[in-house]
């Protein structure tokens, strides 16, 4: 009777049993794909012992957002004074064009667009960093003076030394890393208050644009038309000089600022919880305000001080997001699609002559800056 009821159970329950066969027939280090509460995308392996939490609406945002850069920055090597059909720029980038588009493609409009790329990537990360640390959506390099030290430095590096552009590089930075560092010194009380880092950043802003007018007044003519240029906030003429600086910076400081950004979101706690929970709060912030320092120091050095990309872009990836995270990569892609967009109206909008794609995004972040005020005021008065 026992050997006839063990058949009888197993057909009165097939599915049951398939389960149970398939469970033991899983392999072991078989990877398990499981939703997060928040819809995160949870990556499991139980033969490594470790899982990965991938969320899935910043990575869909990021990669959108990205492509639109990128197809922005193709259609910006083909449109010109003089046109060039998008087959012929691709036979220039892999090097079987013409000798006439090798020339337009590779020498003049190549290094501006990736120029453009790199320099609203690193603003738009450096934005970030500043935001999140200081709690405060106006807490940005060219708001709370980081861009001002690195401005009057290099002016003073080109009228006073007259420097090479590798000079004006190593000044910018210079400038921009004292001042940060007096910034935080003198907005520090028991810890960083996010309003105290702008008022504090504000006043050193106009002390230091004192002093570069005060340098240009004392300047020589073909000195101050050479840090004029500079100063326009523009891309135009940029050469693989300028690129290879920053395009090593990126690699070096963005996956630094990705290992360090996943404490942020603890940072936000406060000081005290966050101490609790672990995070070595003086540290990080430390090292992504180093970070995001020497990220606007390389964009203003290769570019010239480019104003509200830093402000504006982290917000825009914020709120296609959609979440309280770092958004540091969706950051970096929403600078690089806005100023590669921006030189691209500024070099077509009154062809053939040229804007500054400075004045460019000084148009569109003005208007938002005013927003973002008339905001905080409102939500300032609700309490």
């Amino acid at each position: 009777m026992t050997a006839e009821a063990a058949p009888t159970a197993v057909v009165a329950d097939p599915g049951g049993a398939r389960a149970a066969a398939g469970r033991s027939l899983e392999p072991a280090g078989a990877r398990r794909r499981r939703r997060a509460p928040d819809g995160a995308l949870v990556l499991r392996s139980p033969r490594l012992g470790a899982s990965v939490r991938v969320p899935v609406r910043p990575l869909v945002v990021t990669v959108a957002v990205a492509a639109t850069a990128l197809l922005v920055f193709a259609w910006s090597l083909s449109v010109g004074d003089f046109p060039v059909a998008f087959g012929d720029v691709l036979a220039s980038l892999v090097g079987r064009g013409s000798a006439d588009s090798d020339f337009i493609v590779r020498t003049l409009r190549l290094p501006r667009g990736l120029a453009a790329l790199t320099v609203g990537a690193a603003l738009g990360i450096s934005g970030a960093i500043f935001q999140r640390i200081a709690r405060n959506p106006l807490a940005s390099p060219d708001i709370v003076g980081v861009t001002a030290g690195a401005t009057a430095c290099a002016v003073l590096t080109i009228v006073v030394l007259d420097g090479t552009p590798s000079q004006v590089t190593w000044g910018a930075l210079a400038g921009s890393t004292v001042t940060s560092v007096a910034i935080y010194l003198l907005s520090y009380r028991r810890g960083v208050t996010g309003y105290r880092l702008v008022l504090v950043g504000i006043g050193a802003t106009a002390m230091l644009t004192s002093v570069t007018s005060f340098l240009m007044t004392r300047a020589e003519v073909y000195d101050a038309q050479r840090a004029m240029v500079w100063l326009t906030g523009s891309l135009n003429g940029r050469g693989w000089e300028q690129v290879r600086p920053l395009g090593w910076g990126l690699g070096v400081l963005v996956p630094i600022a990705l290992v360090l950004g996943r404490d942020l979101r603890l940072l936000d706690l406060g000081d005290d919880a966050a101490r609790g929970l672990g995070a070595r709060v003086e540290g990080v912030r430390s090292g992504l305000l180093l970070i995001g320092v020497a990220l606007a120091a390389l964009a203003v050095s290769c570019a010239g001080p480019i104003v509200f990309v830093a402000l504006v872009s982290p917000q825009i990836a914020r709120r296609l997001v959609g979440g309280t995270g770092a958004a540091l990569l969706s950051s970096a892609a929403a600078g690089a699609a806005l100023l590669v967009a921006s030189d691209l109206v500024a070099r077509r909008l009154f062809a053939p002559t040229e804007l500054p794609a400075g004045i460019v995004t000084a148009l569109l972040g003005a208007p938002f800056l005013l927003w973002l005020l008339a905001r905080a005021d409102r939500v300032g008065s609700a309490g």
